[in-house]
């Protein structure tokens, strides 16, 4: 067995591979980039070795670096994770050359199975369906274009070499088809070195079911049942769960056995995972295989009680497998949610910046794989997930309901989250009964802009805000811009004022003498209520009315009040005194004429000249960023005053890009992902 294993990786995945080393005696080793030299997997491995600058390219996707340092550390094998160059068949063969076990497939597996095109002919070859398309060698965009027309819309453009979305597109218009050819073979170049793309044809209302494999090299493969991912955004995956409510025992027994056979023509050695479209009719059709560890892993491990890491470092350390395919039995059901620094009001783009504050409850059916703690940096460099957030029961209610209430104490502060999103899936009526499609977030509305605003609770976000701040300070803690108003009752009543979304609110406090620490809370004028609150050792707000109890978040920075409340994030700002607004007001902002980069990151297309006039929604510069491209668009018609970088300049987030001069009234930007 190894003494020591070097993680070419990063974040929870680092943490998790680390975990099981501790268990199985073997020291661990990180690598990080200048960007991660404070990360939790930093200071968790037994040794770490910086590899390269903040960007991808210049530290966790170096072959050399990341070698050099295994051999500097004395580690005799690597485990890639996931991402980065976890399918990458050149670092394979780099480690082997180098005297190091690569803890992950062959090479020639990789890199066969790597190619979704290749992949594809293999699943033919041993009986399974694939999904009509168009796989073949020419990549001229013309015959594409005559591919597509023969295959007809909708069609997806995929790339040959990758996933996760990138370098994928939904083509619905074959007048769209040349542009998005051009951004998916774009993206697919600098996501993997490699600019093939295939075509698919659509189906509507598909799931996405992907079945776990394990092989030794001694060609022995099993199947540990499947995981559906239906739930996807930008061809993403944010749930997952085990085992699908879609699937009968026989399809699952048919759907197996094709994951096997396609492994074992493939030569596959180690832990991988085939997935599968599965149509309205319940016929499945073979996808693509990711020859990796996939983000995905812990729901199969609870439902089958296996360790998969420990069974990818026995495998490589060339242990036969001891697992029997008719042993393999999922009990229970399992939930992952992916928990992600977005921000819902914009469109989802990646949020940066500080972690203020994680906290996540420990209890039992509860598991958080965590690749950030309180303190944490989000950068703009590497994929915007914080954690993974994973619940087992003994049935798929039991667990739906645990995920529900881990939600509802979740706190993340300092950066957005999607945690309200993924609170609003729980509690959606289509998905508690299993009806989960890849289209289920745009049917069921959820992606549309308000859609989780949850108005009806602010009262009593402002109420806890208030109370907090009047309890903390009674606590002795400092509140530099606390002011309370001239309201009095007897003495012990307080006003305090914020600003929510623009509109002013008041709240009115008093404290009910004899009442055993009970306020009397008048929100806005409106009905008093009575509320005992109570601070909790992990800084929550416990408020109870009457029978009912609710526990609350809450986070204060200077000027703002941050409050966490069932799975939603409120920022409350405190009012600014009046000279300083109307000065504010007086300073002759230009409206919505500069449009500003939505976040960090490179310019990769400028597609307008100065001087250049302009329609409304029209595409004037790409922006990559969190490994995905995102478009500045003209909110107006105009013509294009000035543009402040060229393709392959990095901006800061909130840089103004182009100014465009409007040709009608004011508006503002709200910056699209490109898909």
């Amino acid at each position: 067995m190894f003494k020591k294993i070097l993680i070419a990786n990063r974040g929870e995945i680092a943490r998790r591979i680390m975990a099981t080393c501790r268990e199985m005696g073997i020291r661990t080793v990180a690598v990080y980039s200048e960007a991660d030299c404070q990360a939790p997997h930093v200071y968790e491995a037994d040794e770490a070795y910086p590899i390269g600058p903040a960007p991808a390219g210049e530290s966790y996707l170096r072959i050399e670096a990341i070698i050099a340092a295994a051999r500097q550390a004395g580690a005799e094998a690597i485990h890639p994770g996931y991402g980065f160059l976890s399918e990458n068949p050149a670092f394979a063969e780099a480690c082997h050359e180098a005297g190091l076990v690569f803890i992950g497939p062959p090479a020639s597996a990789m890199r066969l199975m790597g190619s979704k095109i290749a992949a594809r002919q293999v699943a033919q070859q041993v009986g399974v369906p694939t999904v009509p398309g168009y796989d073949g060698p020419q990549q001229d965009p013309q015959r594409l274009l005559q591919e597509a027309e023969r295959i007809g819309v909708p069609l997806l453009i995929k790339a040959a070499a990758g996933g996760g979305g990138k370098g994928m597109r939904v083509v619905r218009s074959l007048e769209d088809f040349p542009a998005q050819l051009e951004g998916a073979q774009r993206e697919a170049l600098a996501a993997f070195g490699d600019g093939t793309v295939f075509l698919e044809r659509l189906l509507e209302q598909p799931r996405h079911i992907e079945f776990q494999i394990l092989a030794d090299a001694y060609g022995q493969v099993v199947h540990l049942g499947e995981r559906e991912c239906s739930i996807q955004r930008r061809h993403q995956k944010i749930v997952e769960e085990s085992p699908s409510p879609a699937l009968t025992a026989a399809l699952r027994t048919r759907m197996g056995e094709a994951a096997v056979r396609i492994a074992r023509a493939a030569g596959y050695v180690n832990a991988g995972t085939l997935e599968f479209l599965l149509d309205r009719d319940q016929h499945f059709y073979f996808l693509e295989m990711n020859t990796r560890l996939q983000v995905e892993h812990p729901i199969t491990e609870l439902v089958m009680g296996l360790d998969l890491v420990r069974q990818q470092i026995l495998i490589a350390a060339g242990e036969p497998l001891r697992l029997r395919q008719e042993e393999l039995v999922a009990r229970g059901h399992a939930l992952e949610m992916r928990l992600y620094a977005e921000d819902p009001e914009q469109q989802f783009l990646p949020s940066t910046g500080k972690v203020f504050r994680f906290f996540a409850p420990q209890r039992p059916g509860v598991r958080i794989d965590s690749g950030v703690e309180s303190g944490s940096e989000v950068s703009q460099f590497y994929d915007p997930m914080l954690a993974k957030l994973i619940t087992y029961g003994e049935d798929r209610a039991a667990s739906i309901a645990r995920m529900r209430t881990l939600l509802e104490e979740l706190a993340v502060f300092g950066v957005k989250t999607n945690s309200a999103l993924l609170h609003a899936i729980t509690e959606n009526a289509a998905f508690r009964e299993g009806l989960t499609f890849t289209s289920f977030l745009e049917e069921q509305g959820l992606l549309a802009p308000g859609a989780l605003r949850e108005q009806e609770a602010l009262p009593s976000v402002l109420g806890a805000a208030a109370l907090a701040e009047v309890l903390n300070e009674e606590r002795g803690e400092r509140n530099p811009w606390r002011r309370l108003g001239p309201w009095r009752l007897g003495g012990t009543g307080q006003l305090l004022r914020y600003l929510y979304e623009g509109e002013e609110h008041q709240v009115c406090l008093e404290r009910l003498p004899g009442s055993g620490g009970s306020w009397r809370i008048e929100i806005d004028g409106g009905e008093p209520e009575e509320v005992l609150p109570q601070l909790a050792p992990d800084g929550a707000l416990c408020l109870q009315r009457g029978a009912r109890r609710e526990r609350v978040q809450f986070f204060r920075l200077s000027g703002e009040t941050q409050v966490m409340l069932r799975g939603r994030l409120y920022r409350l700002l405190r009012p600014l005194p009046p000279a300083i607004e109307s000065s504010l007001r007086g300073r002759g902002q230009r409206g919505g004429q500069s449009l500003t980069a939505p976040m960090a990151g490179t310019i990769v297309k400028v597609q307008v000249s100065e001087g250049e006039p302009v329609r409304q929604r029209q595409v004037l510069v790409i922006l990559s960023a969190m490994k995905m491209e995102h478009v500045i668009a003209a909110p107006y018609d105009g013509v294009v005053r000035r543009i402040y970088y060229r393709e392959g300049d990095v901006v800061q987030g909130g840089a103004v890009v182009v100014e465009v001069e409007m040709g009608q009234s004011e508006a503002t930007l709200a910056p699209t992902s490109q898909e």
